[in-house]
């Protein structure tokens, strides 16, 4: 009995229509990261385990997919894995090729990372990340251009969104004010569930971890209070919620920095904004400092970013990282990045109804043909015609013109050209567009005129 086809949980197969669509994302999201210089590398899908393991927090560490050594000597290979994110292995790189890169260096990478989660909606097993990255200056410009990319793809996509910014520094401070500078990693992980397990929850698990009552009793105003979406896509001012943070944390030197970063970053904002900018989506920033984001390389500014009008977590996330070079021996070497969730955006797109139809096909004329005369005729054609730049497709026999018309409907293709023996003699075509059923009978000039002005 033959075995029935299937997939892993947590993976997907992409048809025609998902790639077209993915490929609109794909070019989007890449068509905005070079307009701020950055430049395309590629790692490979496995990473020694070594470089994987202890970068995630110990919940990342739990959903590393090892891979099992094949064709080596199990004593002298060292063991491997899937790469989790894309931001470790550009770290690793950075290192490995520092003689041949200048910095600050920006780079992007658009590639598939898996997890070894439990699937569910928005939520994969293996998925694309499209990371970009400057690494070698500790510069608040770069926490800048970051903001100003989220705003400009999800401009051109029309998604409304809301970028929640936090600073691990804030929040080491807050781990010292309320007397647990040891439990900063505890706190964080157990935070950065607060939207997915609610406040009760998140207090129970911080007693788990070892803090004491006082100190989870501390923390409740800052877990109470979480930022609310603003009207309009307006931002919310947040120089009151910081005045309030700075008093709060007066006694915590690294929580002080913290704030005055915030407040650069806010203003660096603030004298970029463009005054009479018609924007075709939402985009707003909160403050929030319950964002934890609970990998352990981040050391200053966090980001995520929620679609308004969808439920589907995180569609972007990232932060700064001071020294994770320094795991593969290059200390010292700040660099900040973000990650766009490209499947949780097609996700969203696809919910709310924003791909192009445009993107429905790719071909813009079909050659329907009666003959093996007429089909050898609309070859010329067609290989002329591509040369002009334009996409052909010739159906491949000449069948009963209700099929060959029905493949050009299932395509989506705006143009059929009818090949017949009075058509061959006057060395035109009976050019139909598909969409008002209408015919007229063309030249190649004429053809090409109509396919490219449609």
């Amino acid at each position: 009995m033959a075995q029935k086809p299937s997939i892993p949980k947590g993976t997907r197969d992409f048809g025609q229509v998902e790639m077209a669509r993915r490929n609109y994302i794909f070019d989007t999201i890449k068509g905005v990261f070079s307009l701020y210089g950055f430049q395309q590398i590629e790692t490979p899908a496995m990473e020694n385990i070594g470089t994987l393991m202890g970068k995630y927090g110990e919940e990342g560490d739990k959903l590393l997919f090892r891979i099992q050594n094949s064709g080596e000597k199990a004593a002298l290979a060292p063991e491997k894995g899937l790469r989790y994110d894309l931001t470790v292995p550009f770290a690793r790189y950075v290192v490995q090729h520092r003689e041949e890169i200048s910095f600050p260096f920006k780079r992007f990478q658009i590639q598939p990372v898996w997890r070894a989660d439990r699937p569910q909606k928005g939520r994969y097993r293996e998925f694309y990340q499209c990371d970009v990255d400057v690494i070698g200056s500790d510069s608040l410009v770069g926490e800048l251009e970051l903001i100003q990319i989220v705003e400009e793809v999800y401009r051109r996509l029309g998604i409304n969104v809301c970028l929640h910014i936090n600073n691990r520094k804030i929040l080491a401070g807050i781990a010292e004010v309320i007397g647990a500078p040891d439990k900063i990693v505890d706190i964080t992980v157990a935070i950065d569930k607060l939207d997915k397990i609610g406040v009760e929850a998140v207090n129970a698990e911080l007693k788990e971890r070892g803090l004491s009552y006082e100190a989870v009793a501390a923390l409740q105003p800052i877990l109470r209070t979480p930022p609310q979406p603003s009207p309009q896509g307006r931002e919310i001012d947040p120089k009151a919620k910081l005045e309030e943070l700075r008093e709060y944390l007066a006694s915590s030197e690294i929580g002080l920095k913290g704030v005055a970063e915030m407040e650069e970053v806010f203003e660096l904002v603030e004298s970029q904004k463009s005054k009479d900018r018609s924007a075709q989506s939402q985009f707003s920033i909160e403050l929030d400092l319950c964002l934890a984001r609970g990998l352990n390389y981040y050391t200053g500014a966090i980001f995520e970013v929620k679609a308004l009008d969808a439920q589907i977590g995180s569609i972007t996330g990232g932060g700064r990282y001071d020294n994770l070079t320094g795991i593969f021996g290059l200390p010292n070497v700040s660099g900040v990045g973000i990650s766009f969730g490209a499947d949780r955006i097609y996700d969203v797109l696809t919910e709310l109804n924003l791909f192009p139809e445009s993107l429905q096909s790719t071909t813009q004329v079909l050659f329907a043909t009666f003959g093996k005369d007429e089909l050898r005729y609309a070859l010329t054609w067609a290989k002329e015609l591509r040369a002009q730049g334009v996409a052909v497709e010739v159906y491949p026999e000449p069948t009963k013109m209700k099929k060959q018309m029905g493949y050009a409907d299932d395509k989506k293709i705006p143009f059929v050209a009818i090949v017949g023996g009075d058509e061959m003699a006057q060395n035109k075509v009976m050019l139909k567009e598909m969409s008002t059923g209408e015919q007229q009978l063309v030249t190649p000039e004429e053809l090409l005129s109509a396919i490219t002005n449609y």
